[in-house]
């Protein structure tokens, strides 16, 4: 019941949120820390659902909780969240994947979730249901949902 909760006040808060969180990037970042990991349908059927061998029934294939930022290059709220990912794939490196799939390349991956906009966030726990929400949302939101939703902290 609780991460249900906070899936619908991130819900919530998303649809009220248009402008996002951003930081000045430093362009000397270690190169060694985690990035968003852009997914190609080969990808996905690889690290996230075979949804080819197993249409009915959701099993992720991952080792960590992950997200899916489903975006288009020409979005003005998804390249708000873009650096709030980035942000997120470094902090959390080695506990979450965070995963983009661009709609415009891989549409048959947007059809397959009903994504009718965007940007539309995907947060995929370990042992549990996908949830979604969309729009752009603040850092700290992101951060609620990754760790009572994904990381259960």
């Amino acid at each position: 019941m609780i991460k249900r909760n906070v899936l619908l006040a991130v819900s919530i808060l998303s649809l009220l949120f248009t402008a996002c969180e951003t930081k000045a990037t430093n362009n000397n970042k270690n190169e060694n820390k985690m990035k968003t990991i852009e997914l190609t349908k080969a990808d996905f059927l690889k690290k996230v659902m075979d949804y080819e061998k197993n249409p009915e029934e959701w099993n992720y294939l991952g080792d960590k909780p992950a997200i899916i930022d489903f975006y288009a290059s020409w979005c003005g709220p998804c390249k708000m969240v873009a650096p709030i990912l980035e942000e997120l794939a470094e902090e959390y490196d080695g506990q979450i994947y965070i995963y983009k799939v661009n709609t415009e390349n891989e549409q048959e991956l947007a059809g397959l979730f009903g994504i009718r906009s965007i940007p539309s966030i995907l947060f995929i726990p370990m042992n549990d249901r996908p949830q979604m929400a969309t729009g752009a949302m603040p850092k700290s939101s992101f951060k609620e949902a990754i760790d009572k939703v994904l990381l259960k902290k």
